[in-house]
């Protein structure tokens, strides 16, 4: 928060970089269409804050780009005055360097990637802490020990945070079980519904996902499950369902990272070693179905009723303690992690020894699942 403050003050004092006046025209490339309500949508709601909070800032954007094509489209961009250009999908990291190459007086940015270059950063606001929590209240709401989850591309992202959630899951209800379906698709209402309605007729009665629609929320819904949005505010589209969720602040690091280009701080000379890993302290995600309430009230007596004994605070309802560890994620002293150990994974060797926490490149890279994880784990280690 601090540093996106004074990123944006040095421009405002006229740092050395783009002279006053000048505008800066930044580019976005989306894997979805932007009405999608999910990641491509959250994105661009942080693109336009960007553009309201930066007078100096110029933006376009193209939707709905294949990954294997993104490389084309970032050539127009470049050819349409784009000077910075964000690649906003785990698929377009390679696209993104090559074409970083061939465009070196281009910035570039590529979301929740891990290659870069003297003119590509990297960044990301990552969920992994708010799903622990969201996995928390799926544990206790769970009737049948089944949680259903429906993924969409098995990559370290997504693993990570099916893991962060299960281990939360167990935390309140240590029998429960997550049951994952692929569908192999950021945004397909269809395969949603598909893999929606195959988790319900195998007992899930709660739901969590990554696809970019509130299909698997609407279908859950209709059955009078219960469910946690994804990316955005979904909590409008199953008022009486939707518990909480994960929602994203792109327009905190949109900001800030424009902000130092504009000011000269960041040119495509020196960007080998930028890699936003913003969470919670940094005010980059928040938990909630809809922006400023992280619980749906319908739900907080039922987590208030759900009792669990934890080792610090000894007995405690679900509500109180996603409420304590909450709080004690969102302190940049980060006192609690999800990922701490010792944690086993779901075939039972030690991950995370006792008194440690997974590193910031064991998270981005993690393959292994959880305990609790049902289900297809593509590349799972042995």
């Amino acid at each position: 928060m601090r540093k996106g403050f004074l990123a944006v003050l040095l421009v405002l004092l006229g740092a050395v970089g783009f002279a006053q006046g000048d505008k800066l025209k930044a580019c976005w490339i989306y894997v979805g269409p932007v009405g999608d309500y999910g990641w491509s949508h959250a994105h661009d709601q942080g693109r336009i804050a960007a553009e309201k909070a930066l007078p100096w800032l110029e933006t376009q954007y193209v939707e709905s780009v294949p990954e294997a094509q993104a490389e084309a489209y970032i050539d127009r961009l470049v050819k349409q005055g784009c000077e910075v250009i964000f690649a906003t999908s785990f698929g377009y990291m390679d696209s993104a360097l090559a074409a970083a190459k061939k465009h070196p007086d281009v910035i570039f940015a590529h979301a929740t990637g891990f290659k870069r270059a003297p003119n590509v950063a990297t960044y990301m606001a990552d969920f992994y802490q708010v799903y622990y929590l969201n996995g928390l209240m799926a544990g206790a709401l769970t009737k049948t020990g089944k949680v259903g989850y429906v993924g969409a591309f098995p990559i370290p992202e997504l693993k990570r945070h099916i893991s962060a959630f299960a281990l939360g899951v167990r935390a309140a209800r240590p029998d429960a079980e997550v049951l994952v379906r692929w569908i192999y698709e950021w945004y397909n209402p269809a395969a949603a519904k598909e893999a929606t309605e195959a988790l319900i007729a195998e007992g899930a009665d709660v739901f969590a996902f990554t696809e970019d629609t509130p299909t698997v929320i609407q279908v859950a819904a209709k059955k009078g499950l219960p469910s946690f949005s994804h990316y955005s505010p979904m909590k409008r589209f199953a008022p009486d369902y939707v518990v909480s969720g994960q929602l994203v602040h792109w327009e905190k690091i949109y900001i800030d990272f424009l902000a130092k280009v504009y000011a000269g701080v960041y040119t495509s000379k020196n960007l080998q070693d930028v890699d936003y890993w913003w969470l919670l302290p940094q005010g980059a995600v928040e938990l909630g179905g809809e922006f400023g309430e992280p619980i749906n009230p319908k739900f907080v007596p039922a987590l208030k009723a759900k009792k669990v004994d934890h080792p610090v605070f000894g007995k405690i309802s679900v509500y109180d303690l996603v409420m304590k560890e909450l709080a004690l994620m969102s302190d940049v002293e980060l006192a609690f992690d999800p990922f701490q150990g010792p944690i086993e994974d779901r075939q039972g060797r030690l991950r995370v020894p006792a008194g440690l926490r997974l590193t910031k490149h064991e998270l981005e890279t993690m393959e292994w699942a959880a305990p609790g994880v049902v289900g297809p784990w593509p590349n799972e280690p042995k």
